[in-house]
């Protein structure tokens, strides 16, 4: 049975989130609160961990995760920005978007995708998921919370406890989400493709909202 730590949704408090932190070095999977829905997270580079999500989800290793930073700081050193990436980073974040940038050489190969060399990478707005980031040292790896069989995100702890209780160690309590997902902004191109509209507004990127 998971263990379930109960945070304040817009003042997390400090202990609780350290012992989130914790559980995260500890090898643990966790299920925690976004600003679009819960999302399930590990340690970055914790292969067994990232296994059990996989297996939680029914995933192959073709499905990537997002690593999810604390600021644009630490997007940086994951991922190579250009100028013009980065004042679009700079307008978005923190918020409901998640941005596909070229791997840095400090992602392993096997974390990137094997052929554009890629990666998902994410400043979330939700406090309780930045507070987990900013107590981390490196970014977690994150994926949607959401039944194999189903086609909506969950959106309560009580519904991820009744998915996934016996498969996940940590469950944090931080409130109701939204139930719809972010907005993914592939950066590599020269001009930058909305790959999914969802919560975060193409407008305010001055992008045209209209898939690729």
């Amino acid at each position: 049975m998971a263990e379930i730590v109960h945070v304040h949704a817009e003042t997390p408090q400090p202990r609780r989130i350290a012992q989130v932190a914790d559980a995260l070095r500890a090898g643990r999977v966790i299920a925690y609160p976004t600003d679009s829905s819960y999302g399930l997270a590990c340690a970055m580079g914790d292969k067994n961990a990232i296994e059990r999500i996989r297996q939680m989800r029914g995933f192959g290793r073709e499905h990537f995760f997002t690593l999810v930073c604390r600021d644009l700081s630490e997007i940086s050193t994951y991922a190579k920005v250009e100028n013009t990436s980065f004042r679009l980073l700079k307008a978005a974040t923190p918020g409901a978007y998640t941005f596909v940038l070229p791997a840095s050489k400090v992602v392993p190969n096997w974390l990137a995708h094997p052929k554009r060399k890629t990666i998902g990478i994410r400043v979330p707005g939700h406090p309780v998921a930045r507070a987990i980031a900013e107590a981390m040292d490196e970014p977690i790896m994150s994926i949607t919370a959401q039944r194999p069989d189903e086609d909506v995100p969950l959106s309560e702890a009580f519904d991820v406890r009744e998915a996934f209780d016996k498969q996940l160690d940590m469950i944090v309590d931080g409130g109701a989400t939204g139930v719809e997902p972010t907005t993914i902004v592939d950066l590599t191109p020269a001009v930058p493709q909305i790959l999914r509209l969802g919560k975060g507004s193409a407008q305010a990127l001055g992008l045209e909202p209209v898939e690729a």
